[in-house]
């Protein structure tokens, strides 16, 4: 990722922090479950426990986008645990669609077309780490 990509991502992920996590975490399964409703019998916690293990995870690689290698273990035990739910490579994409949408609708007007590829390129970078 470009400075300037992970500067926006940042930026645009503060902004995102002042939210509570449960009502962010509310939104994001809200969309997901209402896109993808087979989706919901993976989850097994209670969606506020499952909202603040997103934006614990999301406020981790974040932080840490221009040093990506120091959270590979967390991502690879991630996708251990999703992969034992019954995560399949074709879920990432229906989360990634929720987790934009969620992000998109939470910086109302602040969002723009490079702030949407370079939240994109994060999340295919993300997905690429733990498919990998």
């Amino acid at each position: 990722m470009t400075s300037r990509e992970i500067k926006l991502i940042r930026q645009s992920w503060q902004n995102l922090l002042g939210v509570d996590s449960t009502l962010l975490g509310d939104v994001f399964y809200s969309r997901l479950f209402f896109e993808e409703p087979d989706l919901e019998k993976m989850f097994k916690t209670t969606k506020e426990q499952q909202a603040r293990k997103l934006v614990e995870m999301i406020d981790l690689i974040v932080s840490r986008l221009d040093r990506l290698h120091e959270v590979s273990q967390e991502i690879k035990e991630m996708a251990e645990r999703h992969q034992s739910y019954g995560v399949k490579p074709k879920h990432y994409g229906m989360v990634g669609k929720a987790l934009i949408w969620t992000i998109k609708n939470g910086m109302g007007k602040d969002w723009n077309q490079e702030l949407e590829d370079a939240w994109i390129k994060c999340y295919s970078i993300m997905t690429g780490a733990m498919l990998s």
